[in-house]
């Protein structure tokens, strides 16, 4: 029995592995959350390490709200950095291999081709900036790492780009997305099962790796998608970001290359498009 602790159980990724567990019946899951595990707590996590015995963590926890870290930096920093750190120290310890999820906003979207591992990173803001800083804590204090950068996350969990459209479309005729900014939505399910899939495997060629749904899109596309796949009839406007000014700067261009990941592991990577349809009937 492979034994894995799922960090940040309570958000949409943990819950999405939370409900494909029972297909993989030689795994032992631990599902932990801030009352549980608080990962920021350099001691707590040490002796929680001490106490229970695992192969695998994989670190769901996270600080994403991108827009509020520009005022919150301190949090941001304490769970994206802080919290990384003593996860890889404990976990190094401890011999357990760990699965680190990060972002496609290490990057700043200038190039016009998808974003490989070996791209310089240069984060826009304060929420990339932490996760590349917490990349880099994990990679300097335990070997035994996959890191998997992913892009524009939802499921029929939290709150999520997919769930604020269809809540918005029931009392709205009309909805401004932004259509100029570009990357490729991620269902939450697909990227836990890419996940369990690499432990099933014991894998051990460590590093970076980039996770997305196949396919490119923008935020008015995804919306679009949505409206129709649900038979919705509301009139969707493209607009520029300019036009939608947030606290944060987003990236342009972030789609990522899976290459890497896709020959790794011979895995094969659903389209965006099917992705969400699937999404959408675990909602209803």
């Amino acid at each position: 029995m492979v034994k894995v602790l799922v960090t940040g159980g309570d958000g949409q990724l943990g819950k999405c592995l939370k409900g494909i567990q029972e297909k993989y019946s030689n795994i032992e899951f631990f599902f932990a959350n801030k009352s549980v595990l608080d990962i920021t707590q350099e001691r707590q996590v040490e002796n929680f390490f001490t106490q229970n015995n695992f192969d695998w963590c994989i670190n769901c926890a996270a600080y994403t709200a991108v827009d509020k870290a520009e005022n919150d930096v301190e949090n941001s920093e304490k769970i994206n950095i802080i919290g990384v750190k003593n996860l890889a120290e404990a976990c190094s310890e401890n011999n357990i291999k760990i699965i680190h999820i990060s972002t496609d906003f290490v990057f700043d979207g200038k190039q016009n081709t998808a974003y490989s591992e070996d791209i310089n990173t240069n984060p826009l803001g304060v929420y990339g900036h932490t996760k590349l800083l917490g990349e880099k804590e994990l990679i300097k204090r335990n070997p035994k790492h996959f890191i998997i950068r992913t892009s524009w996350l939802y499921s029929e969990f939290n709150q999520n780009f997919m769930k604020t459209m269809l809540r918005l479309s029931r009392d709205k005729e009309e909805l401004n997305v932004v259509s100029d900014q570009i990357g490729t939505p991620t269902y939450a399910r697909d990227l836990a099962e890419v996940i369990l899939y690499i432990i099933n495997q014991n894998g051990s060629t460590y590093g970076i790796y980039h996770y997305s749904n196949e396919g490119v899109a923008s935020w008015y596309d995804f919306a679009k998608a949505i409206f129709d796949l649900n038979h919705i009839k509301i009139k969707v406007n493209p607009v520029h970001t300019e036009s939608y000014p947030t606290p944060s700067k987003r990236p342009h261009f972030s789609v990522l290359d899976k290459t890497k990941i896709k020959n790794t592991f011979s895995i094969d990577i659903p389209y965006w498009r099917d992705s969400l349809k699937e999404a959408l009937s675990h909602l209803e």
